[in-house]
């Protein structure tokens, strides 16, 4: 798409979304006008551009430049920056809606687009500077580049107040020292939204990729979601200049949790467009295949599981876009988004385990795409918040609302 066709796309979106906006009511399921676009529009992109990819991507692990790409010249890639610096400020609803049709295509695919929603989070809660925005969310509207959020460590992954990266300053400057881990796209970023640790507390930072001291080492080999790039990052006396702080010293720790209320509700729309995708493999593959002169979808042990899976998808989805609709109401909604993670990631790991006990002997084998579904949907139990972190989330705010 020629940039001409791209701002006219983001006009036209614009304008759907601020009418949409502006309709309210009561309680309600129906998507609007822009919701139906957008999600239709990832979904042909989905059906036409990721899935005829998705098993070579995940032979080779090459990351999917070509897919992102597309992706961002439909406007499916930083849906959620403000229109002040190029994007459409589509909400966090509007963004679940459409991961759950790129994650149904392929769920490595989609984490790679989703990164750059992740790395701009903590810039939109308000804590960033203006000037912040404008360079850096800015960037990622005028040419389809990625971002990564480095904040987990080998040594600080579900405790992340744990980091050992510190930040010291000298005058107008800091110097960044330390190692962050499992770092989403990272390989191929422009930029960091980096956490550290000052001797006065947290401090959260843009870091430029190519800031002299910035090592990213290899891709890491991964079970699943193999095409999205993961690595480790190396910062070695890496000076940062002052106006990329983001937020005020001490506030990091909370900028970079508080990203999370804003991007679970994606992850778990991400397992439940997996799930999605496992049971309609497994749904097709019971009608055709036969046994004792009928096919398997005619046997109760089948229908039976196909109708878990069905159910548990309706109710992750649900939880997931309640998760979404209160964080666009301007309320705090880590509960709601908790729930939605645990459920979903719990859920798409039965469907895809369900799915290759139905597929049988073919279903362990990789001619079929349910041995990779299964493999690619272990990981959602795991980042962005292990689903034992979601547990203890959950259990302290029902304990917490029996104090009050």
């Amino acid at each position: 798409m020629m940039r001409a066709s791209r701002s006219a796309f983001i006009r036209a979106s614009t304008a759907l979304l601020s009418g949409a906006q502006a309709a309210e009511g009561g309680l309600n399921f129906q998507l609007s006008d822009f919701q139906r676009e957008m999600q239709a529009t990832a979904q042909k992109f989905a059906r036409e551009e990721i899935v005829p990819k998705a098993a070579e991507l995940d032979r080779t692990m090459a990351y999917p430049k070509e897919i992102i790409k597309k992706a961002w010249d439909l406007g499916l890639v930083n849906m959620h920056i403000p229109e002040e610096f190029g994007g459409i400020g589509a909400t966090c609803l509007d963004g679940v809606i459409v991961q759950e049709e790129l994650a149904w295509g392929c769920s490595g695919c989609s984490t790679a687009i989703e990164a750059n929603s992740l790395a701009a989070a903590p810039l939109l809660t308000g804590h960033a500077s203006k000037a912040l925005l404008k360079k850096y969310l800015g960037r990622l509207t005028e040419e389809p580049l990625v971002a990564s959020y480095a904040v987990t460590e080998p040594g600080a992954g579900s405790d992340v107040s744990g980091i050992k990266t510190t930040a010291v300053k000298k005058g107008n400057e800091w110097v960044i020292n330390g190692q962050k881990m499992w770092i989403t796209g990272s390989g191929h970023a422009n930029w960091f939204f980096v956490l550290t640790k000052s001797a006065d507390g947290f401090v959260a930072f843009v870091v430029e990729a190519n800031t002299p001291g910035v090592t990213v080492g290899p891709k890491e080999i991964n079970m699943g979601q193999r095409c999205s790039d993961t690595r480790g990052i190396q910062f070695e006396d890496v000076v940062v200049p002052e106006e990329n702080m983001v937020g005020k010293v001490g506030q990091g720790f909370k900028i970079a949790m508080g990203a999370f209320d804003f991007t679970r509700p994606p992850v778990a729309i991400g397992a439940v467009g997996l799930a999605r995708r496992a049971m309609e493999e497994a749904r097709d593959y019971a009608l055709q295949r036969k046994t004792m002169g009928k096919a398997i979808a005619e046997h109760q042990a089948v229908s039976f599981m196909i109708a878990d899976m069905a159910a548990g998808i309706e109710c992750a989805r649900l939880m997931t876009h309640k998760a979404a609709w209160e964080i666009d109401q301007g309320r705090r909604n880590t509960y709601f988004a908790s729930c939605a993670k645990l459920m979903a990631s719990e859920h798409a790991v039965k469907c895809a385990s369900d799915a290759i006990q139905i597929f049988g002997g073919n279903g362990f084998n990789t001619g079929y795409p349910v041995e990779k579904l299964y493999r690619d949907s272990k990981i959602f139990t795991i980042y962005e918040g292990t689903s034992q972190i979601q547990k203890l989330i959950i259990s302290r705010a029902v304990f917490d609302s029996a104090k009050k």
